[in-house]
C-alpha cells in the first residue's frame, strides 16, 4: 500500500515554501530555492522511515548528561535485544551510566571531556572494581557519546576527546586484577554431583562432555538435535556469535547421548533441562523417603504456599544454573566453581589429546587465538621437552 506524501507548497503571503505534516505547518525557506527543496526531501525521507528523526538544528547546547543518558538508555533497550528479550548488556549499560550520572548528571554533555572522564574512572578504582570491569564500563560510556554524536546531540569533538583516554593496563594501575578462569578438576566436579539435583547434575555431565557454553545447555531442545548419525549434532537456536553470521554446531558423542536420552521424550519445542522437572523429581524423592504413614501427618501438598513468589520455570537461566551448582558446592564443603569452567576443562582435555585445531572446532571458535584462552597448555609437554634437550 503506497503512502500519500504531503506536497511541496508555496505560501504566497511570505514567499516561503511549506509542507503540511500531521496538521502542522513547517516552513522550509524561500520557495523554489535549493535549500527549501533539500529540507522538503529530508522531511519526506523521515515519513518513509519513521524510526529515523533528523535534527535540523545545531547540537543541543543545553543537553545535560542526565538527559543524554535517558535518551541513550531508551535506544539501548530496543537495540540490545535477542530473540525478543533484552540481553545482559542492558545491565552493564545501566550500571556504567549510573556511575556517570552520580558524578556529572547535571553537567552539559558538550562540556564532558577527558579529565572528567578520568575522574569517573578513578572513582571506580576507589570503589574497588576490577580493571576489566572498569575498562568495560568506560567503553560503554564512550559508546554512549559516540551514539550522541551520530544523533547530532553533542559535537564530534566530545567523543574524540573521550577516545583519547586509553584503557587501564595490567601492572600500571591500582585497579585490582581478577583471577584467570581456569579449568575445574574432574575430582571437584565428581564431589559436587551427588549434592546436585538429578537434572542439574546431568546438565553438568553434558556440558563437561561436549564443551558447550552454559547458555547452550540451558536452551537445548529435542528439535535442535540431529540424531541421524553415530555422533549427534546440536545447533542452538541462539548462540553468542550469531550476530556475526556464524553457525554453531555442538558434537554429541556416545556418553553425552546417554545422558541426554532421558530427556528427549517430551515436546520437541520444550527445553530438555527444566526446573519444573527438577522440582517434581525432588518432591517425588522426598515422598519416597517419607516414613510417616500416609494416613498420618501432612497430606502431600498441604504444606505448600498457595501463591509462592517464585515458581519453577520452563528452563534454566545461566544464573539459576550457576546458583544451583554453588549450592551443591556449599553442601559439599568445597570451594565454589562456575559452569563456564567446565568449558575450559573440556577444551584443555581436547587440546592435550587432539591438538589446538580440534579444540577450536569443539568450542566453535573462528580463530585459534581465542581457543588458547580456554585451552590451557600442557605443562607436562614442556617438562618432557626440557628433559630431552637438556
Amino acid at each position: 500500500m503506497s503512502v500519500r506524501l504531503p506536497k511541496y507548497r508555496h505560501h504566497k503571503a511570505s514567499g516561503q515554501a511549506l509542507v503540511l505534516i500531521n496538521g502542522r505547518r513547517i516552513y522550509l525557506g524561500t520557495y523554489n530555492s535549493p535549500e527549501s527543496q533539500e529540507r522538503y526531501n529530508r522531511y519526506i525521507a523521515q515519513l518513509v522511515a519513521p524510526g529515523l528523526t533528523v535534527d535540523e538544528s545545531q547540537p543541543e547546547q543545553a543537553l545535560t548528561i542526565n538527559a543524554l543518558i535517558l535518551r541513550y538508555y531508551r535506544y539501548a533497550q530496543t537495540y540490545y535485544v535477542k530473540n525478543g528479550q533484552q540481553t545482559d548488556e542492558i545491565y552493564g549499560i545501566r550500571a556504567s551510566l549510573s556511575r556517570l550520572r552520580k558524578l556529572y548528571g547535571k553537567t552539559l554533555a558538550k562540556d564532558f571531556g577527558p579529565k572528567a572522564f578520568k575522574l569517573v574512572r578513578e572513582a571506580m578504582i576507589q570503589e574497588g572494581l576490577s580493571r576489566k570491569y572498569i575498562n568495560d564500563s568506560m567503553a560503554r560510556i564512550r559508546r554512549t557519546f559516540k551514539w550522541a554524536v551520530g544523533e547530532q546531540l553533542v559535537p564530534a569533538s566530545v567523543h574524540h576527546g573521550l577516545a583519547s583516554l586509553p584503557s587501564l593496563r595490567r601492572g600500571r594501575t591500582e585497579a585490582r586484577e581478577t583471577a584467570a578462569v581456569l579449568p575445574v578438576e574432574d575430582s571437584t566436579v565428581e564431589a559436587t554431583l551427588p549434592l546436585l539435583s538429578s537434572v542439574v547434575a546431568d546438565m553438568v555431565r553434558f556440558q563437561r562432555l561436549t564443551g558447550c557454553r552454559p547458555a547452550e545447555v540451558c536452551i537445548l531442545k529435542p528439535c535442535d538435535l540431529d540424531r541421524s548419525g553415530e555422533v549427534w549434532t546440536y545447533k542452538p537456536e541462539s548462540h553468542k556469535t550469531e550476530h556475526y553470521g556464524r553457525e554453531r554446531t555442538i558434537f554429541i558423542g556416545p556418553q553425552a547421548q546417554e545422558v541426554l536420552l532421558r530427556y528427549l521424550a517430551r515436546d520437541p519445542q520444550s527445553c530438555c533441562f527444566s526446573p519444573c522437572d527438577s522440582e517434581a523429581k525432588r518432591l517425588a524423592e522426598n515422598e519416597a523417603r517419607r516414613k510417616t504413614p500416609r494416613s498420618c501427618g501432612n497430606v502431600r501438598g498441604s504444606n505448600r504456599k498457595r501463591k509462592p513468589k517464585h515458581k519453577p520455570g520452563e528452563r534454566y537461566s545461566t544464573d539459576s544454573y550457576r546458583r544451583a551448582i554453588h549450592r551443591g558446592c556449599d553442601k559439599a564443603g568445597i570451594q565454589r566453581w562456575s559452569p563456564n569452567r567446565l568449558r575450559h576443562t573440556a577444551a584443555t582435555e581436547v587440546r592435550r589429546k587432539f591438538g589446538l585445531e580440534a579444540a577450536q572446532v569443539i568450542l566453535g571458535h573462528s580463530q585459534a587465538n581465542v581457543t588458547q584462552v580456554y585451552a590451557e597448555r600442557d605443562l607436562a609437554l614442556g617438562v618432557d621437552v626440557a628433559k630431552r634437550i637438556g
